[in-house]
């Protein structure tokens, strides 16, 4: 058969086959067969080098033409091919977006917790960190080490959850404030420190504002120099954040806490007269917290030289402050689980408070 018959019937052939191939992977497979380097084309390429000047002549030109022609049509078929494959995917992979909404989660953001992520942003801007310790306490950390006398009220089982005895005979409590992070804190770390301390603590009360499982936090400066007026400066600061309040005005009156020494508890300005209190106006004032400086003891207890350092605590229970800051008028409810409570005073999780943002 003649070369150029031969070229007409593979153009013709491949020609047809190409506008039939119906994938990318059927369509290589023609080009190989074809045009690869056993090819049709390509062994019909290889006789030309036994022609005569004047067949090369007529038969080159020809399979180049047809060589040409058929790759042209192969990059367009594959053009073709993909672009089907990506309407095809994209017709299976497209979002309806006719379906109804999804219906808004029910959960939220406890007040607690958010009274909780206020003070860890107030402070944290402040410069403290945030230490943790277990809930179920030994008697060094959680009254020896902080300078509670034996026959204190607080070791007495009327005030404590005690556990059953271990093997030794000692009984571990379930904290009664979270003051022994700070002291494992000073144990574990040299100062200075600056840090808060939150968590759950307990203790044998139930009430409108007294609940037997709480929340406190708790702060922590040990420093070479460190005295009242930080402590006040401090406070007064960082409550003027959290009330959202230009200046706060605030004081402190003498207390006792075994801890500490001087101790104080500070009142904040507030009104009275409405129904809520508006805390930084009127002529009232409104128990906020307990602080004071650091006893000797306790520097002692940790390892540390009350001769070299000298350091401020304080501690507040975060669930009445949550109830000063967004009206809540009884603590209980905390606790009832009951879904229209929280989503009425609940938050939006996602919506971080920050000092520079807001923070409620």
């Amino acid at each position: 058969m003649a070369i150029d018959t031969q070229v007409a019937e593979i153009e013709v052939e491949t020609s047809k086959a190409i506008a039939a191939a119906s994938d990318e992977a059927g369509l290589e497979a023609i080009r190989v067969a074809e045009l690869g380097k056993k090819g049709r084309l390509s062994l019909l390429m290889r006789e030309l080098g036994g022609m005569t000047p004047e067949q090369r002549q007529v038969a080159g030109p020809a399979l180049n033409g047809v060589k040409d022609r058929l790759t042209t049509a192969i990059s367009a078929r594959k053009a073709e091919l993909e672009l089907v494959a990506i309407n095809k995917r994209l017709q299976s992979e497209r979002e309806d977006l006719t379906l109804p909404p999804r219906p808004e989660p029910v959960g939220a953001l406890h007040p607690v917790m958010q009274v909780f992520e206020e003070l860890a942003a107030i402070f944290a801007d402040m410069g403290f960190a945030v230490a943790e310790g277990p809930d179920i306490e030994d008697d060094f950390h959680n009254f020896t080490a902080l300078n509670f006398p034996p026959g204190h009220p607080a070791r007495e089982t009327h005030d404590t959850f005690f556990l059953k005895p271990d093997v030794s005979g000692a009984k571990k409590v379930l904290r009664t404030h979270t003051s022994p992070v700070q002291i494992r804190t000073m144990v574990n770390q040299k100062p200075p420190i600056r840090v808060i301390a939150p968590g759950r603590v307990f203790r044998k009360d139930w009430d409108a504002t007294h609940t037997p499982m709480f929340h406190q936090i708790e702060g922590l400066v040990v420093d070479k120099q460190v005295h009242m007026g930080h402590l006040k400066s401090c406070l007064t600061e960082a409550f003027s954040r959290f009330f959202e309040v230009a200046t706060a005005q605030t004081r402190f009156r003498p207390h006792f806490f075994p801890f500490t020494e001087p101790s104080a508890e500070m009142d904040m300005r507030c009104d009275r007269s409405g129904a809520e209190i508006k805390v930084g106006e009127g002529n009232d004032w409104l128990e906020i917290l307990g602080c004071g400086m650091v006893h000797p003891n306790v520097l002692r207890s940790c390892g540390i030289d009350p001769e070299e350092y000298q350091g401020f605590a304080f501690g507040l229970g975060v669930d009445r402050l949550a109830m000063l800051k967004y009206g809540m008028p009884d603590l209980r409810p905390y606790f009832e689980a009951d879904v229209d409570w929280i989503k009425h005073y609940g938050f939006k999780p996602w919506l971080l408070p920050t000092v520079t943002g807001g923070l409620s």
